[in-house]
């Protein structure tokens, strides 16, 4: 598959913005243990996918060279989604989506080390405000106390994984893997691994409304096949640390669709933290187009 033109990637980095940002409420309203929805949300997703994904992997085959980077991917994305999932039983939602949003600096780091990618000064000033902006959104609805140290440990595993998986995506298809085939591997190597996990954990797979399973079967649609696939598209033109910056314009998005959806007024400081966001996340895009 050809990489995007430099006109359609803010296009694509929107849409799967808006497709993510759809994700919490999408959880909210499916009502299910944490495990069970990312299970059943990449089960679906790697299903849906498989009339794309096989042909396309006759035309870009698996090798030596990008098959080990796919599997990994997904095992990675597979950490992410049940380590920050869980972590959500431990702590508050506002200290896990704020420690798991340090994945940029995670994302600069990795590249740093292992690609030998140094990040310009300015991106990593970009990336640092976008971090603040998120961190900002996330405290500014903590009560008194701390959270408890193993929620935020889950969170921050949680954090490591999106970027691995963010690098590793960007290596297999560079490798020769179109998205299609890379996705379709990624996506179908995550639901075989969080698949044990509701049983693991002694959790039903099917004792829940009807309901639910229409609002996980959303979930996978939109945010998963839709959102996910955006940013994997993307990254075959942009460097991830930009596109891992990108991400996260999430906690607006989902932010102005609480509100509609649950009438949920964000404060002061969620306002002030969204704003530093964004200018993070054009600080890092304009200074760190180069893949």
């Amino acid at each position: 598959m050809e990489q995007a033109t430099p006109r359609l990637l803010p296009l694509i980095l929107a849409v799967g913005v808006i497709a993510v940002s759809l994700a919490a409420i999408f959880i909210r309203l499916a009502d299910a243990p944490g495990v069970v929805v990312a299970a059943y949300r990449m089960l679906l997703a790697s299903l849906i996918l498989l009339p794309w994904s096989i042909p396309a992997l006759t035309r870009t085959p698996l090798t030596r060279h990008n098959a080990l980077y796919a599997i990994l991917a997904g095992v990675f994305l597979a950490a992410h989604f049940a380590t920050w999932i869980t972590s959500l039983s431990y702590t508050s939602v506002a200290a896990s989506v704020a420690l798991v949003s340090t994945h940029p600096l995670w994302v600069a780091l990795f590249s740093w080390l292992f690609l030998k990618a140094a990040p310009a000064l300015a991106v990593i000033f970009g990336v640092l405000l976008t971090v603040l902006g998120a961190a900002m959104i996330g405290f500014s609805d903590l009560g008194g106390g701390g959270a408890p140290p193993l929620g935020n440990g889950l969170a921050v595993l949680g954090a490591l994984a999106a970027a691995g998986y963010l690098l590793l995506g960007r290596a297999a298809q560079r490798r020769g893997l179109n998205l299609p085939a890379y996705v379709g591997v990624a996506y179908g190597v995550a639901a075989l691994a969080l698949l044990p996990l509701p049983l693991l954990f002694g959790l039903p797979y099917l004792d829940y409304p009807r309901e639910s399973f229409i609002w996980i079967a959303l979930l996978a649609l939109i945010p998963q096949l839709v959102g996910h696939t955006s940013f994997n598209y993307a990254l075959r033109s942009l460097n991830p640390t930009t596109v891992a910056t990108v991400i996260l314009l999430e906690p607006i998005g989902a932010g102005l669709l609480a509100i509609a959806a649950f009438g949920e007024i964000p404060s002061a400081l969620t306002v002030i933290g969204a704003l530093i966001l964004v200018a993070g996340v054009i600080l890092t895009a304009r200074h760190n187009r180069s893949a």
